[in-house]
């Protein structure tokens, strides 16, 4: 890796205070080799609800290695199974891929990891229960990481290892991922009407809104769902609603 990509992301800190240290063993057992850039690996733990202390700037959080993190994990998970399924097609690769990265995998991989003990947070963060989706960047922020001071090899590597040891890939391939597909198709072999999906409510700044979405099959509600997109409170409404017509 260049050094002057590598000193966009990262300087040295050569004396820690024992709680770091603690934090940098810990993840060094978890990465599998003795980190030598420790302020890049803290900064991939930090979440921007710490910025508002003075010893932090404004891009001192795990953002920007999230955005990298995202980017390289998308090309490994499309190389893994690139090489492990030779003989199916570009759909059955792309859907598989999708599940592997998508928020609750990758924070479930991060809980077996131990990664969400690891999280750097804020006050007002620090007492609640850490979001799938901090996890899940943080999870990604940790693959820039490697992928910043080891190389795309290494990195590799550890998103294998990850996936072999912590991931049963039949059940990832068998699970049902698009729900609303799946209510579309029970709604239609029951003889129901076409499921619809009707905004109930939507809360939060244009940045960080919070959709809430219900599902009606004729003129019965079946399912709600909340997310942070349309999409993704509409899946969690038809979930809810499969369960329903399948009880």
């Amino acid at each position: 890796m260049p050094k002057w990509f590598r000193s966009l992301f990262t300087k040295k800190e050569s004396d820690l205070s024992p709680e770091l240290k603690g934090r940098l063993e810990k993840l060094e057992r978890i990465v599998g080799f003795d980190i030598d850039d420790p302020s890049l690996f803290l900064k991939a733990l930090r979440h921007r609800s710490t910025l508002s202390q003075e010893k932090y700037e404004t891009y001192d959080s795990y953002e920007r290695l999230e955005f990298l993190g995202d980017a390289v994990l998308d090309l490994i998970a499309a190389e893994i199974l690139f090489n492990d399924y030779p003989e199916k097609d570009e759909g059955f690769l792309t859907k598989v891929r999708a599940k592997l990265v998508r928020g609750d995998t990758l924070s479930q991989l991060s809980v077996k990891l131990g990664l969400d003990e690891l999280m750097e947070l804020g006050e007002r963060n620090g007492q609640s229960a850490i979001s799938k989706s901090i996890l899940a960047d943080a999870f990604e922020s940790i693959i820039a990481a490697i992928y910043i001071t080891k190389g795309y090899g290494n990195a590799y590597d550890f998103v294998h290892k990850v996936i072999s040891s912590n991931l049963d890939m039949s059940e990832i391939i068998n699970k049902t991922d698009n729900y609303k597909s799946a209510l579309l198709e029970l709604a239609q072999s029951m003889k129901k009407p076409i499921p619809h999906y009707e905004l109930i409510n939507e809360t939060g700044p244009g940045h960080n809104k919070t959709f809430e979405v219900k599902v009606m099959v004729g003129e019965r509600e079946l399912g709600k769902g909340k997310g942070k997109s349309k999409k993704k409170a509409e899946q969690k409404a038809a979930r809810e609603a499969l369960t329903k017509l399948n009880s």
